[in-house]
Order: C-alpha cells, then sequence, then structure tokens
C-alpha cells in the first residue's frame, strides 16, 4: 500500500517574513499536501502572531501549483456552516481543485469561549459537529439551501457555482468515539487521527500503535454499518501527538521505522509538522527535508 507524506504549517509568521517561502519550499520538497490549523489561537503560540486559516490557505493557493491544501481540522468551535462553506468554494475555486477540508468536533481550548460563550459539553460538542457537518455536505453540493436545525439554520443559502470539485470538496474527519466514526464513515473521503490522548504522557508506542489499531477497528465496524468499504476512506495520521513525540523526525531510518509501522495499521497518509524551533515542533530542517524528499521511496 502506497503512503503519502504531507506536512501541517502552522500560520504564525508573516507572509513576508517566511510564511510564503514554507509553503512554496513544501511544494518543491514533493509533499502530498501542507495543512494548516484552524483556530483562532492555540496553546503556547497564544500571545504570539497567529494568522486566520483561510486567507493563509487563500494566499498558499496563488504561490503554489501542484501542492493540495487544507485545514487539520476546521471545528464549529467559531465557524457557522453558511459562511464557512461560501469561503471553501472560493478557496477550491482559487487553488483550482486543491483543497481538503479537515473537519473536527473541536475541544474546550482558547476558541471554545473566544465568541464569549460558555464552553459547551462534550454531548454538546458532538451533536453540534453532526448537524455541521451534514448541512456543511448539503451547502457544498446543492446551489440553494433552506434549514432549520437545533444549532445552526440557513435560508435560501446560495453557493453557485459550487465546488471545483464534483460533487464537492473532499472532507477528512477527525473522529474517535462512535459517534465521530459514524460520520467519517458517512460524509468523509478520509478519517483522521492523533492518536489516543491519554497515551502521550506515560504510554509507550507500543501501547499507542494498539490503540489506533483499536480505532481503526471501529472505524470498520462503522463502515459496515453505512455499508462501506472501509478501504475507500483514506486514513490519515497527524502526528506529534503520540508518545513518539518528534522522535520520527530526529532522523531518516527513524521516521522511516515510524511511519512502516503506522502503513501496515492502513494508514495512506502520515503528516509531519513543519519545524517550529523552540517549540513542541523543534526539528533539524536538514534532517526535515531529507524525510521529505526520501522517505516516501523507502517507504514503496
Amino acid at each position: 500500500m502506497s503512503l503519502r507524506l504531507s506536512t501541517v504549517i502552522l500560520p504564525y509568521r508573516r507572509w513576508s517574513e517566511g510564511g510564503r517561502e514554507a509553503w512554496q519550499r513544501a511544494e518543491e520538497l514533493g509533499f502530498h499536501a501542507a495543512y494548516t490549523y484552524d483556530h483562532l489561537s492555540w496553546r503556547s503560540f497564544r500571545d504570539g502572531p497567529w494568522f486566520g486559516a483561510v486567507p493563509t490557505l487563500t494566499a498558499a493557493a496563488a504561490v503554489t501549483d501542484r501542492l493540495r491544501l487544507g485545514t487539520l481540522v476546521t471545528s464549529p468551535n467559531f465557524r457557522h456552516p453558511v459562511t464557512l462553506a461560501k469561503e471553501l468554494i472560493s478557496l477550491d475555486d482559487v487553488s483550482d481543485g486543491r483543497v481538503t477540508l479537515g473537519v473536527g468536533a473541536g475541544g474546550t481550548g482558547f476558541d471554545a469561549t473566544a465568541l464569549g460563550q460558555d464552553p459547551w459539553t462534550p454531548r454538546e460538542r458532538a451533536d453540534r459537529f453532526a448537524e455541521f457537518v451534514g448541512l456543511l455536505d448539503q451547502l457544498l453540493t446543492e446551489d440553494s439551501v433552506s434549514y432549520r436545525g437545533e444549532f445552526y439554520s440557513a435560508h435560501e443559502a446560495r453557493n453557485i457555482p459550487g465546488c471545483v470539485q464534483r460533487p464537492r470538496l473532499p472532507f477528512a474527519v477527525a473522529a474517535t468515539g462512535p459517534r465521530g466514526l459514524r460520520l467519517a464513515a458517512r460524509f468523509g473521503q478520509a478519517w483522521v487521527t492523533t492518536g489516543d490522548p491519554k497515551l502521550y504522557e506515560s504510554g509507550t508506542p507500543e501501547q499507542s500503535v494498539q490503540a489506533i489499531r483499536e480505532q481503526i477497528e471501529k472505524l470498520g465496524d462503522a463502515c459496515t454499518e453505512a455499508g462501506r468499504d472501509t478501504a475507500s476512506l483514506d486514513k490519515v495520521l497527524l502526528t506529534g501527538f503520540t508518545p513518539d513525540r518528534a522522535r520520527p523526525l530526529e532522523s531518516l531510518d527513524a521516521f522511516v521505522d515510524f511511519a512502516g509501522r503506522h502503513r501496515e495499521l492502513g494508514f495512506t497518509e502520515i503528516v509531519v509538522h513543519w519545524p517550529i524551533p523552540d517549540s513542541d515542533f523543534a526539528a533539524d530542517m536538514k534532517v526535515f527535508e531529507q524525510i521529505a524528499m526520501e522517505a516516501e521511496a523507502q517507504l514503496r
């Protein structure tokens, strides 16, 4: 099974001060896709520069030609399906059909309260996520949509001419719980995981692999329930959040070993963070570029 290698570029640099060059270099290095986080601010970057995902991806689309682009991930925390659909159709047009929407339920970080609301409970996040994804699917595939749900409404929302990609741009659904996995099976062209967060601090790489194997088994059950072949769904691992942490980026051999173990689980895409000095994503840029240029050939 072939394995694609992608990267995620956090939007913490001004476009004129290294932002543009990172996206262009990602294409030069041969990455399948380059994603960014869709947050208003994030963790240790909260008090520093942080730019919007959709404008950043639009700018990246204008300075690249082949690289796929996307979010990992967009959530309902501060997004509404009607306005988001319009932005995504515009981005898909500017990029000539190179956009993937990574979408997840969101969490309890800064985004959860930035609009002045109280954090949602896990149950409410799941409820909103299900309605959010279903309405977004409708908005991106129909010219005019009217809808009234528990959390979201649309009144004659127009989305002409629709996506360049038909019937719509692909969804990569981040999920580990049963409801989210059912959404991935129903609406996703890909499924995304970061592993089991409970293992990050004190788990072992072996425990992480087993936990992810169990996630994939549950995804298979959700696909069976939806009448879908699980092989039709791409499987994406966003790295940096398993007990391995940054070790896979210490050398080409370390990465090939890490990626090979996860390819055996059925993953079709591995996403690594673009190095950021003095952060959890610090890595040697020369080694990172070597991995980008040479790892895929060793994993065929």
